[in-house]
């Protein structure tokens, strides 16, 4: 394992140095792009499973208003309103992710971050684009830096633990810290870090509330190291740090000599799918082959998946018979299964309704999920998908990149059409052009001088 003395110090110093001129291009759109697809994801998910039971939980948290709860008439503390909007972006599976760090980088600390404009906004002070996207991008690059140095199976949920890191950097910035109050609160929001992989396991909504949890505690660090008090520094690799107690196996290289060289963001990818990216693959590789050879789900005989070792952990679990949302969405057998009967995978493949279809959970039994010897145990790709027909017929296809990865990136059009697919699942009415507005305004969000602009079109 490769460490420095204390490896957050060139972190920091990365971080404190980059200015919105040091952007590149594609970071900046990058971020565009993944603001309105986090709002999008957020919408729809203030109509999933549990969002009003979140709600009305958070209410209890203590009296304020001074953020606001997307898709809703309500404000709560900003602690407060985060984990009920992170809880909106990540409970329906649907939003974006980094492959190289095993998490979804955006939920936590968009939940965080624009929690933060609205309670400097309520205090007369407007975050300029150009600021909220340099934090995004340097919370971007702490949490999938910090993700992407593991070599270990993931045991505690990265995209809350170490999507509080980068949500606490980005917060750190929009309150103007210097480097080492960025430092302070890092490690104080360290202190706090947690949630692990029994929610992901059991398809508990837990797990969605696991990042919400990420963001409350990265506002509650900084507020802490605003006030003054200390935490602790080498949060990384000292005796118990993140990377040794969480991690276990780990190399801070390459990404500890990239900073400043390549920009995460321009590393994540979108879900075009509301189901576990694990299983994208599948369903790209899935859609392909009906098109290109013309069968129907009643022709098939079976499907093997072959698949990396954490494909495997995460997503080969068996199918069971009218399983819980989130269950569904992480199980390989369930979503190649409806992928053939209907085409695609939506939302309504997981509602109560649809979990019990007999049709799909005897093809589901006929989908089989085997273990290759990919050495990566971070890696999703490739996958090697097999469908044999009826007739003996066999046809197959390996992905190495599945549809949204950045080499083999979502197209404007699909992107636009899960966004109002998305706004149209909202909680309260969202009239179209208000989504247009905000369409326009994300799409110049640099010029923007007072980015709360954003909240008043996706909040009643």
């Amino acid at each position: 394992m490769t460490s420095p003395d204390n490896p957050v110090e060139p972190m920091v110093a990365h971080v404190m140095g980059t200015r919105f001129a040091d952007l590149p291009a594609a970071a900046v759109t990058a971020a565009k792009i993944f603001v309105l697809d986090t709002f999008s994801c957020a919408l729809a998910g203030s109509t999933g499973p549990s969002s009003d039971e979140a709600l009305t939980a958070a209410k209890l948290w203590g009296e304020g208003d001074g953020a606001r709860v997307w898709a809703r008439a309500d404000r709560l503390p900003p602690t407060s309103a985060a984990v009920v909007n992170a809880y909106q972006i990540h409970c329906l599976e649907f939003d974006c992710v980094h492959e190289g760090g095993v998490l979804h980088p955006m939920s936590t600390l968009m939940a965080a971050t624009m929690a933060e404009v609205d309670r400097q906004a309520g205090l007369g002070h407007a975050i300029t684009g150009q600021d909220l996207i340099r934090a995004i991008a340097m919370g971007i690059d702490v949490s999938c830096s910090i993700a992407a140095s593991s070599n270990a199976p993931m045991r505690f949920f990265r995209p809350a633990l170490t999507g509080g890191f980068g949500a606490t950097t980005a917060v750190s910035l929009l309150r103007g810290f210097d480097g080492p109050q960025l430092h302070n609160a890092l490690g104080l929001y360290y202190g706090q870090a947690g949630g692990n992989m029994q929610a992901h396991i059991e398809g508990s909504r837990l797990l969605g509330l696991q990042v919400g949890f990420g963001a409350r505690n990265a506002l509650v660090a900084c507020d802490l190291a605003d006030a003054g008090i200390e935490g602790p520094k080498d949060i990384l690799t000292g005796m118990y740090g993140y990377l040794v107690l969480m991690e276990g196996d780990y190399d801070l290289e390459p990404a500890w000599s990239q900073w400043g060289k390549i920009f995460r963001l321009c590393e994540v990818g979108h879900k075009p799918f509301p189901s576990g990216r694990l299983t994208h693959y599948a369903v790209d590789a899935l859609q392909q082959l009906v098109k290109t050879h013309g069968f129907s789900a009643a022709d098939v005989a079976t499907v093997k998946c072959e698949v990396p070792p954490l494909t495997m952990r995460l997503v080969g679990r068996p199918d069971i018979p009218e399983p819980q949302p989130n269950y569904a969405k992480l199980c390989l057998g369930y979503v190649c299964a409806t992928t053939l009967l209907n085409g695609t995978i939506t939302q309504h493949d997981f509602h109560l309704d649809a979990l019990g279809r007999a049709d799909v959970h005897d093809l589901a039994q006929r989908v089989e999920v085997i273990e290759d010897s990919n050495p990566d145990l971070n890696a999703f790709g490739p996958q090697t998908i097999t469908v044999t027909l009826n007739d003996g017929t066999v046809h197959d296809m390996t992905i190495t990149n599945a549809i949204g990865d950045p080499l083999n990136p979502l197209p404007r059009d699909r992107q636009l059409e899960k966004f109002w697919a998305c706004w149209g699942a909202a909680k309260s009415d969202m009239p179209r052009e208000r989504g247009e507005a905000l369409i326009d305004l994300v799409d110049r969000l640099e010029t923007l001088d007072d980015t709360a602009v954003l909240l008043d079109h996706i909040c009643p």
